[in-house]
C-alpha cells in the first residue's frame, strides 16, 4: 500500500511525496485508517518505526477538512502532550514539514524561556498544541491557555512521561478537555502501570502493538564489551580516533558524570558536547542543532534529555554506563539505524555493572553479543591514549573539583527556588 491510497488531501500527499514517505511503515499502515475515523487508539511499538507520522498524518487531514470548511476562529483542536522540551520541538518540526501549504499551524510550547511571545502565539490561533505539562499548566493558571475546544488528544513517549513522574499531569489535563474527544496513546513499551493509565483515558481503542521478538530493531547490530571503570574513557577516545567521520551518541548515567568524560576527552583533544538537565534550554537547543548539522559529531548525554530524540544520522551509539532501567537499553540503542539505515550499537560494561546486564538481557530474552577484547588489544587500547592511564592522582582531584561544582550548583538552585 502507498500514501496515495488513502486519498489524503492534495497538500498533504504532496509533503509526503517531498518527504520521501512513499509506503508506510507497520505503525502508520496500522495507526492511520482508525485514527482517520475518529477511533481511540493504543499503541505499543519499538522506537523509530515512525509513530510520530502514524500520528501527523491523519490528525492533520482531520484538520485541514475542518478548516476548509470553517467560518469562525476556533480554539487549540489537537493536543500532544510530551516528556521533554526536545521532543516537543521535534514533533513539532514534524507537524510543521507535513502540514506545509496547509491551513493547519502547530505550535511548541515548553519551559525554559520567556513565556510572553508564547501568549502571543497562542492569542492569534492555534490549532495543534504540542507541549510539556510544566508550561502548559502555567500557562493554563494564568489563564493564558484555554484547551476547551481540544478534541483530540495524544499522549507520545507514554512510558517516558510515567518514568519522570507525570501521571498526575496526564490525569490532570483531563480535567481541562471536554469528556468527548478522540484519545491517542502512543508507548514504545507497555507495563501494568502503563496499560491501567492507559484504559483510563481512552475509550474502546483500537489496540496496535507492534512488538517483534527482538525489541531491539533487526537493522541495528549492538554488542557489549567488558571493560574496567576506570578504562572507558580510553576505549571511547580510540572509537571516536578510528571513527573520525561517524557521529557519534554517548550514553551516561548522571549529568556529573557527562561532564566527566567530556573533560576526558578534551584532554585528549576530542572536541565533544553534553547535553542534561543541568543545561539550560538555549544551550540544550544549540547542542541539538550542532549535532544534528554534523558540526560536532560527538555528543555525551543523559537518557533524560536524549529519550525519544531523533537525530539523524546517529552511526555509533556508546552505552559508556549501562542504564539502571532495561526499557533504557532498547530507546538507547534505538538512536541508532533509524528507519532504515544502519546502526551500530556498543555497551561499554564494567565488573561492577555485570548484574544490571543480566537485567537486561533477561528483558531483552535475549544475550547480548560479547565483542570479545583480546589481552593485548586491551592494553594496546591504553597505550593508544594520549592521556597517561596511570595519573590517578590528577583525576582523583578533577571529580573531588566537580563533586563540589555539583553542590554549589544544587544549593544555589534550591536558593531560587525559595526565593520564588
Amino acid at each position: 500500500m502507498k500514501f496515495e491510497d488513502y486519498r489524503l488531501c492534495s497538500e498533504l500527499t504532496d509533503n509526503l511525496r517531498r518527504l520521501g514517505f512513499r509506503k508506510p511503515t507497520d505503525i502508520q499502515y496500522k495507526s492511520i485508517p482508525p485514527v482517520l475515523d475518529g477511533d481511540d487508539v493504543l499503541a505499543i511499538a519499538q522506537t523509530g518505526t515512525g509513530k510520530t507520522a502514524a500520528f501527523a498524518i491523519p490528525v492533520i487531514d482531520k484538520l485541514q477538512y475542518k478548516k476548509e470548511r470553517q467560518t469562525r476562529k476556533d480554539g487549540i483542536k489537537c493536543l500532544v502532550m510530551v516528556p521533554t522540551r526536545e521532543l516537543a520541538m521535534q514533533i513539532t518540526g514534524v507537524f510543521e514539514e507535513l502540514s506545509r501549504g496547509t491551513l493547519v499551524n502547530t505550535f511548541c510550547l515548553h519551559g525554559g524561556v520567556e513565556q510572553e511571545k508564547q501568549i502571543v502565539k497562542l492569542q492569534k490561533g492555534v490549532d495543534i498544541l504540542v507541549t510539556t505539562p510544566g508550561r502548559m499548566f502555567d500557562l493554563i493558571s494564568q489563564k493564558h491557555l484555554d484547551l476547551h475546544r481540544v478534541d483530540t488528544l495524544i499522549l507520545d513517549e507514554a512510558d517516558h512521561m510515567l518514568a519522570l513522574g507525570f501521571i498526575k499531569d496526564i490525569k490532570d489535563v483531563i480535567r481541562h478537555i471536554p469528556k468527548k474527544r478522540q484519545t491517542l496513546f502512543y508507548s514504545a513499551t507497555i507495563n501494568e502501570t502503563i496499560k491501567e493509565l492507559a484504559y483510563s483515558i481512552v475509550y474502546k481503542p483500537v489496540r496496535i502493538q507492534i512488538s517483534p521478538k527482538d525489541p531491539v530493531a533487526r537493522n541495528i547490530s549492538h554488542s557489549v564489551a567488558f571493560i574496567e571503570m576506570d578504562d572507558k574513557r580510553f576505549f571511547l577516545e580510540r572509537l571516536v580516533r578510528e571513527n573520525p567521520d561517524r557521529k557519534i551518541l554517548v550514553f551516561v548515567r548522571t549529568k556529573v558524570r557527562a561532564e566527566r568524560v567530556l573533560k576526558a576527552m578534551g584532554r585528549v583533544g576530542i572536541e565533544a558536547m553534553t547535553i542534561h538537565g543541568g543545561k539550560d534550554q538555549e544551550e540544550r537547543f544549540e547542542t541539538m542543532k550542532k549535532f544534528r548539522s554534523g558540526e560536532n559529531k560527538v555528543l555525551i548525554a543523559t537518557d533524560v534529555s536524549a529519550r525519544g530524540i531523533d537525530i539523524p544520522g546517529v552511526e555509533y551509539v556508546v552505552n559508556y554506563d549501562l542504564p539502571e532501567e532495561p526499557e533504557n537499553y532498547v530507546h538507547r540503542v534505538g538512536r541508532t539505524g533509524r528507519g532504515k539505515e544502519k546502526g551500530l550499537a556498543v555497551s561499554f560494561c564494567s565488573e561492577e555493572e555485570k548484574p544490571t546486564l543480566k537485567i537486561i538481557e533477561s528483558f531483552l530474552r535475549n544475550p547480548v553479543k560479547e565483542l570479545e577484547i583480546k589481552k593485548d588489544d586491551y592494553g594496546a587500547t591504553l597505550d593508544f591514549s594520549e592521556e597517561k592511564p596511570n595519573d590517578w592522582k590528577a583525576l582523583m582531584r578533577e571529580q573531588e573539583k566537580m563533586e563540589k561544582q555539583a553542590k554549589t550548583e544544587g544549593k544555589k538552585k534550591k536558593k531560587r527556588k525559595k526565593k520564588k
